[in-house]
């Protein structure tokens, strides 16, 4: 995982992911339905008392945004990866939806899988 507090997709991964409903210069081919990717994950005991002492004070929570970006990102893997065993090359419209939970926080990235292809070949 990431050990920045950045995001986005991995450079490697072949599925093209946009936020938008189209994507410029692409024709969808075959729209293959909504797919996600999900995670939960829970602070452990140490890192929940760092933060709520950091809390008092005021601050960026280092800890808890770094388990966020990381928690994203793998959600983003697991969207990505669906939508390839559906055999898409694309997921449009992605979003992100967080909620907490009673063990940990809910990460979940969906879309819609697809297959598209340039307009113009080369």
């Amino acid at each position: 995982m990431s050990t920045d507090y950045s995001g986005g997709q991995d450079p490697a991964n072949t599925v093209m992911v946009s936020t938008m409903n189209d994507l410029p210069g692409f024709r969808i081919e075959r729209v293959l339905g909504e797919c996600f990717g999900l995670t939960v994950r829970a602070r452990n005991i140490g890192s929940s008392f760092g933060s709520a002492m950091k809390s008092i004070k005021g601050g960026e929570l280092k800890g808890q945004t770094k388990m966020l970006v990381d928690s994203r990102m793998e959600a983003m893997t697991r969207l990505t990866e669906e939508a390839t065993r559906r055999g898409g090359n694309a997921v449009l419209a992605m979003r992100f939806e967080t909620s907490p939970g009673e063990l940990g926080t809910e990460i979940c990235a969906y879309g819609t899988a697809c297959v598209a292809t340039p307009d113009n070949p080369a």
